[in-house]
């Protein structure tokens, strides 16, 4: 059985791709769901505590720089020193991940967390191999039902920045249109990949503009690459010169805010949302702000059931009313207005008052989306062989889609109207 898991585990592998992103019970996971976890223990002190990271890059990309610094800032609340932290750079979705992952667990780490969707699977064989130590895989979604109680998975409600940094980008286009600087509000985005994750953001950062300005398009473009400092610098450019003058994006370089301020340099009028950091030192003209993960909330949240002895929740998730997601700094591009815009969005989101997902607030093919369902099963999409079995959920409930909800990691994967891809595949 193990030597068939491994081989199923190994079809999903071939096709894992790094993220920069399941409950089987009915309640929500809340991202609170507990799932399969491990038992509960006398707990470990502070001061013993070994963990290892992973990382896909080095600080060189925001994304990993954000997951390094969220485990030292968790791990310095908690009073673990610095030196309790094991980590493994430029560790690509292949067996290197197994190889990296078993040697942290030889070498004595107690927790070990991986930062890439596709480092997952070779972290749930390692899981197996190691049942004594934890193996959190970050932007995961195989932990709550693939029935291995040390494999974890946690996640920020991404969606819930990028709707505030939407608001940010639309009240400046709201300006541009008032002074007569623009007539099309046409925005670009550069993405990695045609995921759920991805989807999910930018359809979140859209709505967030339309809450400014509702005739608002946008066009996606894809580099098929999470970090890209070149194609993610051609892809702003080709958004621009079809006539974007706002250009967000979910990728992890500073490639198109970079773009952006050498087109305003020379003369183009145009704007940047980034993603992770804040692009201001790479663009200080064009940058309004950066959608942000605060890690070190998911981080601590994990390492202190590990002090505590107690169950760590099997897909944990949670966002902005926990501190878990913001936005950066406001640039000095910024249109009057847009802090007040901004923190009543907060308010909206952290009481509840604004669902990011409201169905009253888009279309698909001209009619509202009533019912949409998700399953959360594992599938190989090679083969078409589920490799995990999920439950179905009704995502539509109370007129919003109920995203990061039955399983931490996204999945929100409707293609709303007003927004074209342009290379979908």
């Amino acid at each position: 059985m193990k030597k068939l898991l491994a081989l199923l585990l190994a079809l999903v592998m071939s096709l894992s791709l790094a993220a920069c992103g399941g409950s089987d019970e009915e309640t929500p996971s809340d991202t609170t769901d507990e799932g399969s976890g491990t038992e509960e223990t006398a707990g470990i002190a502070a001061e013993d505590l070994q963990i290892g990271l992973i990382c896909i890059h080095d600080e060189n990309s925001g994304y990993d720089l954000a997951h390094i610094d969220g485990l030292r800032g968790a791990c310095e609340a908690l009073g673990i020193g610095e030196d309790q932290i094991t980590m493994r750079i430029n560790i690509p979705e292949s067996q290197e991940c197994y190889d990296a992952a078993t040697q942290l667990a030889d070498a004595g780490c107690d927790i070990i967390f991986s930062d890439s969707y596709g480092h997952q699977s070779y972290m749930a064989l390692a899981a197996q191999d190691y049942p004594d130590v934890t193996f959190v895989a970050c932007t995961g979604d195989q932990a709550a039902v693939a029935g291995i109680p040390n494999l974890k998975n946690i996640f920020p409600y991404t969606y819930e920045s990028r709707y505030v940094s939407g608001v940010v980008a639309g009240v400046k286009l709201k300006e541009m249109m008032d002074n007569g600087e623009v007539t099309d509000p046409y925005i670009g985005y550069v993405g990695a990949y045609p995921y759920a994750e991805v989807v999910c953001g930018y359809t979140a950062f859209l709505l967030g503009i339309q809450s400014q300005v509702p005739e608002a398009h946008m066009d996606v473009q894809y580099t098929n690459s999470w970090y890209d400092l070149t194609a993610e610098a051609e892809a702003a450019n080709a958004l621009m010169a079809r006539g974007c003058v706002i250009i967000g994006q979910h990728a992890d370089s500073t490639g198109a805010p970079s773009a952006v301020q050498s087109a305003r340099e020379a003369g183009t009028n145009a704007y940047s949302v980034g993603y992770n950091i804040d692009m201001l030192s790479v663009a200080p003209e064009a940058a309004l702000t950066s959608a942000q993960n605060n890690w070190s909330v998911l981080y601590q949240a994990t390492l202190q059931h590990m002090l505590d002895g107690t169950e760590i929740p099997a897909d944990y998730a949670t966002g902005h009313a926990d501190g878990a997601v913001m936005i950066s700094t406001l640039g000095d591009s910024c249109a009057e207005g847009t802090q007040e815009a901004v923190d009543a969005a907060w308010a909206g989101i952290d009481d509840g008052s604004l669902k990011v997902f409201d169905t009253s607030k888009f279309t698909v093919g001209g009619a509202p989306v009533e019912s949409y369902t998700f399953n959360s099963s594992i599938v190989d999409f090679t083969t078409g062989n589920t490799i995990y079995e999920g439950q179905e959920y009704e995502t539509i409930v109370d007129g919003a889609f109920q995203e990061s909800v039955f399983r931490a990691a996204p999945y929100f994967d409707i293609r709303i109207d007003g927004i074209t891809e342009l290379n979908p595949s």
